[in-house]
């Protein structure tokens, strides 16, 4: 059985509540467990929490969920960038997949509200990646040339 680590961005709490019961329920219907759930302030801080739980043994993927939404400066478009980039790292770094279920940038509330069953997007998405990727052997876990 497939078991997932999800973390929730609580930054804007209204849309992102109703993003991790999207994500909990694709997880119910696709019959995988969902090891933890940790909450984390923002986007931005959810690298550090994917990373944590992608070095559970028990993981067999990350997924991130949370939205951000537009202001009156390109702090969203800053904010979106820096976690999507770190959560990437973390995918490699740890051969361990991390989706991406973060909404944004760009959006208003209410397009972010229309977007919510993109959690559950990317736990199918890291349900794929754990069904469909080859798994990783010692030999090309250290000879670069071989991945």
């Amino acid at each position: 059985m497939t078991t997932l680590g999800l973390v929730v961005a609580e930054f804007n709490r209204p849309i992102t509540e109703q993003m991790e019961q999207a994500a909990l329920e694709a997880a119910s219907d696709a019959d995988v467990e969902v090891y933890e759930v940790v909450h984390v302030p923002g986007a931005y801080d959810a690298p550090l929490a994917a990373d944590r739980l992608a070095r559970r043994d028990g993981v067999d993927a990350v997924v991130v969920i949370g939205t951000v939404i537009t202001g009156d400066t390109d702090h969203d478009q800053v904010i979106t960038d820096a976690a999507a980039q770190r959560l990437s790292d973390v995918s490699l770094e740890r051969d361990t997949p991390v989706t991406l279920g973060v909404t944004g940038p760009g959006m208003s509330a209410a397009e972010a509200r229309e977007r919510v069953e993109n959690a559950a997007k990317a736990v199918t998405g890291a349900i794929d990646l754990v069904t469909e990727l080859p798994a990783s052997t010692p030999e090309t876990e250290s000879d670069p040339d071989q991945q």
